[in-house]
């Protein structure tokens, strides 16, 4: 059977938070994460003015749901964190760091800023795409 392989070819870039490409086989199963944002159950803002702590929450609702679909935080094989406007990334990239920990070779990632979201309270939305081979 096929694996997921992380692509890092040599002559690229290496950086141990995200892979250059991800090769999926054809019977994959895919888990589609929608856009998730820094809401606790209740649908509460998590860290209103802060981007790491509504970063941190969005990908606990990640887990959640990759969790719900048979699946882990080691399966996602893209991510894509969009940040409002001009806001200093580096808070919302520590806090991906920090929840990926040492889980092996990351997802392919992306990190577009755009001008708002569906809240203009929101400051952060992430969504994702992870891939397990049953069997």
């Amino acid at each position: 059977m096929a694996a997921i392989e992380r692509l890092s070819p040599a002559g690229m870039h290496h950086n141990p938070a995200y892979s250059q490409g991800i090769r999926l086989p054809t019977l994959a199963l895919q888990i589609l994460v929608g856009g998730q944002n820094g809401v606790d159950a209740d649908g509460g803002i998590v860290g209103e003015d802060d981007l790491a702590a509504q970063t941190a929450q969005a990908l606990a609702n990640v887990a959640m749901v990759l969790e719900a679909g048979g699946a882990r935080p080691e399966d996602l094989v893209s991510l894509s964190i969009y940040i409002v406007g001009d806001l200093d990334l580096r808070p919302a990239f520590g806090a991906w760091i920090s929840f990926w920990a040492d889980r092996g070779p990351p997802p392919a990632v992306k990190m577009p800023r755009v001008v708002g979201l569906a809240d203009p309270a929101f400051l952060i939305e992430i969504e994702a795409l992870a891939a397990i081979i049953e069997g």
